[in-house]
């Protein structure tokens, strides 16, 4: 695998060789200390985003009232951004205003936790005035500066420490998760696309249950969509022991949780802000994992439900079931690969053949015979073959 930090080091050298300062900040270093894989690297500079777009011939101003340039190279793309320090914030989100500053140090103070305030320059030497290394090695989520500060500047971050808690299975530190119940209200200010990004990556992680009981003993899912009254829903979620479970399989099982019917799952998947796709196919999920909950399956829900389906539903049966042996997943996968087809589109015959064959115009009939067509292929006790359906169909008609 290449090293995301090897191929950023020239945008490095080329800050460098202009005069100024230039490292690798943020989750990225971060990640890296964890031994974790990294999707993007994130750089820190003294230039301005004027005097970054002077160095580099190819910029999108991507954030730039932050400082934030994206700059384009023949290896990738890389977001730079100036050290900054921040004025008060408005909203619990974002600050009034942005001084571009010279100095890491004073950028580093304005981050979050103490693990996410590390640089990296490109020797990998550590910057490290927070102790952010150390917290990393205790496994300890701890706020640069005073928590209450942090989470009164953006009380997203509320979310974000459960969220570590986890992907990275570490502990919040006692003053900060004291500071995190005593302002988990100030999650009222917070838009739900916000609190949705965290939430669902809190759902993949690793220590997912030890993430969902802080939820609960911090009182944060009173400010989480269609949440507030179901703390035994939650707590009933908790005590699942799950095998990796994508993040629409973890809506579901959510779902079947909060023991919703079809209209609430879209009321409530709504009020997430998922989109209608996604809301689609948790909603196709869960409609089978009711099905499959009363019976196994039949050749016709695996051909109505399809592979992905039918993978998510079953995985989502041994969870509720408790069943730690997976090889039904893969019978009933088998199953479906021997199905004759996998579509209606794969019918060797047409509207338009039935039409003529029978001298007939369209009308309900047709839709039935190409229903009853389907479902003795799908059973076996027709060829998907042209010329044997017409002659099945004239024999049929003639009784």
């Amino acid at each position: 695998m290449t090293d995301p930090f090897l191929t950023a080091i020239p945008v490095l050298e080329k800050l460098e060789d202009a005069g100024y300062e230039a490292y690798f900040v943020g989750g990225s270093v971060r990640d890296f200390l964890l031994n974790r894989e990294i999707n993007d690297v994130d750089i820190a500079t003294s230039a301005t985003p004027d005097e970054v777009k002077k160095i580099f011939p190819k910029t999108v101003d991507i954030g730039i009232e932050h400082g934030t340039v994206l700059v384009l190279v023949t290896n990738g793309a890389y977001e730079i951004t100036t050290f900054r320090t921040e004025s008060e914030y408005e909203d619990y989100r974002r600050p009034k205003e942005v001084t571009f500053i010279r100095n890491l140090k004073d950028d580093l103070q304005r981050r979050d936790f103490t693990m996410n305030a590390i640089a990296m320059d490109r020797n990998r030497k550590l910057i490290d005035p927070f102790n952010g290394f150390l917290a990393i090695q205790n496994k300890l989520i701890q706020t640069v500066g005073s928590p209450s500060d942090r989470f009164q500047e953006d009380a997203l971050r509320i979310m974000r420490a459960v969220r570590f808690v986890s992907q990275l299975s570490f502990q919040i530190e006692a003053g900060t998760i004291t500071a995190l119940a005593n302002q988990v209200h100030l999650l009222e200010k917070i838009a739900v696309e916000r609190k949705k990004t965290e939430f669902e990556k809190l759902l993949i992680g690793k220590n997912k249950k030890t993430a969902l009981n802080i939820l609960l003993d911090t009182s944060i899912f009173l400010y989480l969509p269609g949440l507030k009254e179901e703390r035994k829903s939650l707590e009933k979620l908790i005590r699942f022991e799950s095998i990796p479970l994508n993040i629409n399989e973890m809506w579901s099982l959510l779902i079947f949780c909060l023991q919703f019917k079809e209209k609430e799952i879209e009321v409530f998947l709504k009020d997430w802000r998922l989109s209608i796709k996604e809301i689609r196919e948790i909603g196709r999920t869960v409609h089978f994992l009711y099905k499959r909950l009363e019976q196994e399956w039949s050749i016709y829900d695996l051909y109505a439900a399809g592979r992905d389906t039918i993978l998510s539903t079953e995985r989502l049966y041994l969870v509720i079931n408790q069943i730690k042996d997976i090889r039904s997943i893969e019978n009933w996968e088998k199953m479906y690969d021997s199905l004759p087809i996998k579509d209606r589109t794969e019918i060797n015959v047409s509207g338009n053949d039935l039409m003529d064959w029978f001298n007939k115009r369209g009308g309900p009939w047709l839709k039935e015979t190409l229903l009853d067509i389907e479902n003795n292929i799908l059973s076996c006790q027709l060829p998907n073959n042209k010329e044997k359906i017409k002659e099945w169909l004239m024999k049929c008609n003639q009784k």
